[in-house]
């Protein structure tokens, strides 16, 4: 039969047979208890609600908010009624939220109390934002918001979803702006609801209705990798970490409500380690988690199967990919395989999932062995692979129906894919791309710099953080270089030198997320060049390690603001 594949499936079926199973909602002060059939009802009334706001079929409707029961509602009601929900990265700065919202075409913006507190409320306005709710009850929504429960309270809910085409867009998420401005992705019902069946298969994530299941991944980070949606197709209990959720919550959550799975970046769950080694819980015998945005290391994985007989899953995805592309688990014919040799198993990208094909190519186009050692570029299609970018040509991100990922793979010959390297530079951190070249480009607009070249330096916390290398304008910093911090302290400079890199940084922050600054600065004469006249990356990238290995301004590890607020990336 010619059966629509909607979202508003997912929410009908979680209502109807699962109505009474949990939703879980947490924060710092009080933990929230729904089940199915509220968020089913609640969602309904968000629709009603968002529609006396003038919201009709395809009108984008953006949100800056965590993982919460509110949140949840408008990531059903808002594709159920027609209308395409636009998540919002709420880490990125004033300008570029602008930016984006702008793009996307919003008229509508919701957003957590302590996001509302802090929005610039006028600069949305002047790119076309006409209503600003805020998502909360009537006495906590500031100055000129709307208030979510007011709106629900005076919502009659419609008596039917209207019937939906599959192929109309129902969600939309904009890349982290790591090759120039951030792109849009355009999710249809279609590509949400199959990728959302391949993540449940067992050689996905494996999910059911007996599972409960914690997304640690924000939900404003593409899709939330899908859980939110396959938590409500299977029935499944969900646990939402709720408003500013740090390593201690996720560690309780993971053991007052008994999560079987759960999935984050790397660096979560190298601090939830780290929590529950100094305060431990008691976890599900059956938990597991999936480690994605970032290669997990062996360490990590052995650690949490040894001290905690937890297994971790690895993957890879995009938000071009609605996002998860890949997913690993050792074959059945492995069993007999020694320790080294399942470990580079679990710590590879996986096998594509059903409907994803990928391949290897070099720089002609040609196929690359699959010996798991030549690198290619790693390219991909499928069905929840977007076939290009909202309202933006970028023909080169494209190959003949094929998307180029700009990742460097190795395929072993069982089919496992390794992620070796990264085009174009790119700087991953915490799960989150940072641009080289943009921060680059941002320093050499700057009165007095030369030259500026941003390279990664690995990080043991958050896998790696930039370092910039700048030649001043007005001469040479003399002899070796020095270094100093985003926190103005430490480094072997003169006082002036410190006071430079401060003002140095300063215009960055209302540019950048206050993640994406460089940790370093380091002053030098010239920036070396390769035999075609390019500046050296390797080198600069090679010598930054090694005086990070030395432990050089070792005290200034973390990036801060102009308020001084340690701000970490991810």
């Amino acid at each position: 039969m010619a059966y629509p594949l909607t979202v508003t499936h997912f929410l009908e079926r979680a209502a109807a047979y699962f109505g009474g199973t949990e939703v879980v909602s947490a924060g710092s002060d009080e933990v929230v208890r729904l089940c199915w059939r509220n968020v089913a009802a609640r969602a309904a009334r968000a629709a009603e609600a968002l529609r006396t706001l003038g919201v009709g079929a395809g009108d984008r409707v953006a949100t800056l908010a965590w993982n919460t029961h509110r949140h949840l509602e408008l990531y059903f009601g808002v594709p159920a009624m027609g209308a395409v929900l636009h998540t919002v990265n709420l880490r990125l700065s004033e300008r570029q939220v602008a930016e984006i919202v702008a793009h996307g075409g919003a008229q509508v913006l919701l957003a957590d109390a302590d996001q509302a507190a802090v929005t610039d409320v006028e600069r949305l306005r002047a790119v076309g934002v006409e209503h600003f709710v805020a998502l909360c009850g009537g006495g906590r929504a500031p100055r000129g918001w709307l208030a979510y429960e007011d709106l629900l309270a005076d919502a009659s809910p419609p008596a039917t979803w209207p019937e939906l085409e599959e192929d109309l867009p129902a969600g939309l998420c904009y890349t982290s702006g790591t090759t120039g401005e951030p792109k849009g992705v355009a999710y249809s019902h279609r590509a949400l609801t199959l990728h959302t069946l391949a993540i449940c298969l067992p050689d996905g994530f494996g999910l059911s209705e007996a599972d409960t299941i914690l997304p640690a991944v924000p939900m404003f980070h593409a899709n939330a990798w899908g859980l939110t949606h396959a938590a409500a197709m299977t029935g499944a209990r969900l646990v939402l970490p709720g408003v500013h959720p740090d390593a201690r919550r996720f560690a309780d959550l993971l053991s007052d409500e008994q999560v079987t799975f759960a999935a984050g970046v790397p660096t979560v769950w190298l601090e939830v380690l780290s929590e529950l080694r100094a305060r431990p819980r008691r976890l599900h015998p059956r938990l597991r988690i999936h480690a994605g945005g970032a290669p997990s290391p062996p360490s990590l994985v052995d650690a949490w199967a040894r001290e905690l007989g937890v297994e971790i899953l690895t993957g890879w995805g995009m938000t071009e990919l609605t996002p998860v592309g890949m997913v690993t688990h050792p074959r059945a014919d492995m069993s007999g395989w020694d320790a080294d040799e399942l470990m580079s198993v679990r710590t590879s990208q996986g096998t594509p999932l059903p409907f994803v094909e990928a391949r290897l190519v070099d720089d002609e186009g040609s196929p690359i062995p699959a010996d798991g050692a030549s690198p290619g570029e790693l390219q991909v299609r499928g069905p929840w692979v977007t076939a290009g970018y909202y309202r933006r040509d970028a023909p080169e991100s494209f190959d003949g129906g094929w998307l180029r990922t700009g990742d460097v793979a190795t395929r072993d010959p069982h089919g496992y894919y390794r992620i070796v390297d990264r085009t174009k530079d790119l700087i991953r951190s915490g799960g989150e791309w940072i641009s080289s070249v943009r921060l680059e480009h941002a320093l050499m607009a700057l009165p007095g710099v030369a030259e500026a070249v941003v390279v990664a330096v690995p990080d043991p916390k958050w896998q790696e953080r930039p370092w910039a290398f700048v030649v001043r304008r007005e001469g040479p910093a003399g002899g070796e270089g020095g270094e100093v911090g985003a926190t103005g302290s430490g480094g072997d400079l003169a006082t002036n030198d410190v006071d430079a890199a401060e003002a140095l940084l300063a215009p960055l922050f209302d540019a950048f997320p206050r993640w994406w600054i460089p940790d370093r600065v380091l002053f030098v004469d010239a920036i070396p060049r390769t035999a075609t006249g390019k500046s050296d990356k390797r080198a600069l990238r090679e010598r930054a390690r090694e005086m990070a290995a030395a432990g050089r301004g070792d005290a200034m590890s973390t990036v801060t603001g102009p308020d001084g607020a340690a701000t970490p990336p991810g």
